[in-house]
């Protein structure tokens, strides 16, 4: 058995996402970042495939990214509810890292466990800048599972998808805690 470390699982335990919207600058500048991606970086990877990569978007990036919102949402058949909605993830950033699933062949590893990894990578860096004092928040969207979006947006190839969009930033007001599940009606022991 490795050495407990009570002060990492105190974490875990009361671990908590911020709204994006209201993270706030000062974000993490590159050195500060660097060591958040490192850590995200170490997620559980079979076959040590490495089918994932970051895209760091800064303000400008943001901004641009959320003028392409409207085109895709028309496109899409999307409400303009839904697309102020989803504008509002970008136009409001101040900094996120895009984890991008980028798949790689293998006889060994499937596609899917590949994704499982991305998924991983997003919920290490979330933790990561959580842990480092930073607020954080993991969203995704109807846009950036769109391919032809992604492909203008963030120049991903075909085969290439967003994981997730970390943005990361300041607190700027503490949320409540939010109810969190029963572990007891969700857990199955199986004894024989």
């Amino acid at each position: 058995m490795t050495a407990a470390r009570p002060d990492v699982l105190d974490f875990l335990l009361t671990r908590r996402s911020r709204p994006a919207k209201t993270l706030t600058a000062p974000v993490p500048d590159s050195d500060a970042l660097g060591p958040l991606l490192s850590a995200a970086a170490r997620s559980p990877d079979h076959g040590a495939l490495e089918p994932f990569r970051f895209i760091v978007l800064e303000r400008a990036a943001l901004a641009r990214i959320a003028e392409l919102i409207a085109p895709a949402g028309e496109r899409l058949g999307r409400s303009p509810e839904e697309i102020a909605k989803q504008r509002a993830v970008y136009a409001g950033g101040n900094l996120a890292v895009a984890v991008v699933f980028s798949p790689r062949e293998s006889p060994k590893v499937p596609r899917v466990e590949q994704q499982y990894t991305a998924g991983a990578v997003c919920l290490s860096l979330l933790n990561a800048a959580l842990a480092a004092g930073w607020g954080a928040n993991w969203l995704s969207g109807w846009a950036s599972h769109d391919p032809q979006f992604c492909a203008e947006a963030f120049a991903l190839e075909p085969q290439e998808a967003i994981a997730g969009l970390i943005h990361i930033g300041t607190e700027s007001t503490q949320p409540a805690d939010r109810p969190r599940p029963d572990i007891n009606a969700i857990t199955t022991w199986v004894r024989a």
